[in-house]
C-alpha cells in the first residue's frame, strides 16, 4: 500500500535508540522511552498562506528529524507502526556528517 499525506503533514518512522547505555548496561524494553527521532518516509505537497499560494515543506523522504516526545498521531500501515505529524510538530533535522556514515 502506498500512503501520500496530505497538506504540510508527513509520515515518519521511528529510528529505534541503542539497547545499551555508554556503559554498557543493556536497557530493558518497558525501561525505554519511545524514541525521539525518526525517518520521513512521505511529505505531503506543503500548506498553502493567506493568499493561497502553496508553501513547499522544508523535509523530504529520507530526512532524520526530531519531534516532541507527544507529537504525531499513531497508525499502522501494512503491519508497521508509522507516525503521522504536521511539519511544525518536527523540531529540527539530524545532519548525518561523512564520519558517522562511514562507522554505521
Amino acid at each position: 500500500m502506498k500512503f501520500r499525506p496530505l497538506h504540510d503533514r508527513v509520515v515518519v518512522r521511528r529510528i529505534e535508540a541503542e539497547e545499551k547505555t555508554a556503559g554498557g548496561i543493556i536497557i530493558p524494553d518497558t525501561a525505554k522511552e519511545k524514541p525521539q527521532e525518526g525517518e520521513v518516509i512521505a511529505a505531503g505537497p506543503g500548506a498553502r498562506n493567506e493568499q493561497g499560494q502553496l508553501v513547499p515543506l522544508e523535509v523530504k523522504a529520507g530526512d532524520r528529524i526530531l519531534f516532541g516526545k507527544w507529537s504525531g498521531t499513531e497508525v499502522k500501515l501494512d503491519g508497521e507502526e508509522l507516525l503521522i505529524m504536521k511539519e511544525s510538530d518536527i523540531m529540527g533535522i539530524v545532519e548525518v556528517t561523512a564520519a558517522k556514515k562511514k562507522a554505521a
